[in-house]
């Protein structure tokens, strides 16, 4: 590459690099790889929704504290969302997303030999530490690795990671429950997560604008390893930077985000996000519960279960093809819409089963793609360098209301709310959720 294209900034050469040309095999195996990873964290964290019953009957339990464990494993994904994730903005991407993998890995492995509600409470907390990063810092790469065309849809791949996890949660239930009890689902999640650390390691490359705009030590050397990966000339010396990173730090990171420039668009993320989540972390916590509470069997709670996370599947990407052709927000506010009325539809259904699980699998693809689009809009909605801080605090205090949500429900639950009745109560987050990221107009 010559003098004259190095004299230009580095957001420059990048944006030519990622947006120019033919996407590369580079590129679809870093979005590959971080969708996988994804898949893991929705094994591992909805994994308790599965085994609740089994676990609330050894522990004897009651709805309240159940919900409880719930909410610690998301209260650990807020705290990973906004403490851990950050650090990938001054440490790198790549060393956040290894840690990640194996703080969850280890933590779920120890899960499995938990005998007590204190016990439970602390490791699914650190389980969800660890998620909680992982999320976000993953979202980021994705979207940095990706053109500017595609990367809503690159957002929403990495992104349906977690229900397609969630889904082999209800399948790989059917396997290990019998033979191996609840402490089994642990010892295959850990183990699987825990050994995907190495893999990790191995294959996720750095983001290339962090190199090129915080400079760590080896920045050129590493910079042009994935150049040439990415089937580009080498660059003979680092580009001029296009903003001033020099001082930079999570602080003043942080306060980029309630400045002048974000605070609008940061607000509005930060209740979207709390409104949605709260609907979607009920749904992922309960479900399995709530049938079973309602006369059906286990097998058919996990088959809701599994129904609700193909629909997140499909929504997920539904929403990433449309994100190529319409404005974002517009998306999100329909898809958030229609979610609240199809839960207000399964309340008042009648009580056919085939009935119910279309509108399960219904729920699943319009509230799951909408919500998704809201990481999509934090994507785009923040410059690379505050991009991953803007992103986990966006998930991370948004995510008080996946706390929230499930806990309350066991509150609902234990004053005698049957399942009808909490669809219809957490219906209302998730539509104002959607007027709410309607107002961020970002396309």
């Amino acid at each position: 590459m010559s003098t004259a294209i190095n004299a230009r900034s580095s957001s420059s050469i990048v944006a030519e690099v990622i947006d120019n040309g033919k996407v590369s095999s580079q590129q679809i195996l870093v979005v590959c790889l971080c969708m996988f990873f994804n898949m893991l964290d929705g094994f591992d964290i909805t994994a308790m929704a599965v085994v609740a019953s089994d676990v609330s009957a050894e522990l004897q339990l009651t709805d309240d504290r159940l919900g409880w464990i719930f909410s610690f494993a998301l209260a650990g994904m807020m705290f990973g969302a906004m403490f851990l994730a950050p650090l990938s903005d001054v440490m790198g991407r790549r060393k956040v997303i290894i840690l990640s993998v194996c703080l969850v890995g280890v933590s779920i492995l120890l899960t499995a030999g938990a005998t007590t509600l204190t016990e439970f409470i602390v490791l699914r907390f650190i389980s969800g530490a660890g998620a909680g990063a992982m999320l976000a810092c993953q979202a980021t790469l994705a979207a940095e690795y990706s053109p500017d065309k595609y990367r809503a849809l690159s957002v929403a791949a990495v992104t349906s990671g977690y229900p397609l996890g969630a889904m082999f949660t209800s399948v790989a239930a059917g396997y290990i429950l019998p033979d191996y009890g609840w402490r089994g689902m642990f010892w295959f999640g850990g183990g699987l997560t825990l050994g995907m650390g190495f893999v990790a390691w191995l294959l996720i490359p750095e983001s290339l604008k962090y190199l090129m705009e915080s400079r760590p030590v080896d920045a050129l050397v590493r910079a042009n390893r994935i150049l040439v990966k990415l089937g580009k000339s080498a660059l003979s010396e680092l580009p001029a930077v296009a903003r001033d990173t020099a001082n930079r730090g999570l602080v003043s990171n942080m306060k980029q985000l309630l400045g002048t420039e974000h605070r609008r668009i940061t607000v509005t993320l930060w209740t979207a996000f709390f409104l949605c989540f709260a609907t979607l972390y009920f749904l992922m916590s309960w479900i399995p519960k709530l049938m079973v509470d309602s006369g059906f069997d286990a097998a058919v709670g996990r088959r809701a279960f599994l129904f609700f996370n193909l629909g997140g599947v499909i929504g997920i990407y539904f929403l990433g093809v449309l994100a190529t052709r319409w404005k974002l927000t517009n998306i999100i506010f329909g898809l958030s819409s229609a979610a609240a009325i199809a839960m207000v539809l399964f309340a008042l259904a009648p009580g056919s089963l085939t009935m119910m699980m279309v509108l399960i699998l219904a729920i699943g693809v319009l509230q799951q793609g909408g919500f998704t689009g809201l990481y999509a809009a934090a994507a785009k909605a923040y410059p690379t360098e505050i991009r991953s801080t803007g992103i986990g605090w966006a998930i991370g205090l948004g995510r008080s209301g996946a706390v929230a949500g499930p806990a309350i429900a066991g509150y609902l639950i234990v004053a005698g709310l049957d399942m009808a009745a909490n669809f219809i109560i957490f219906a209302i987050p998730v539509a104002f959720g959607g007027i709410i990221a309607y107002q961020l107009h970002i396309r």
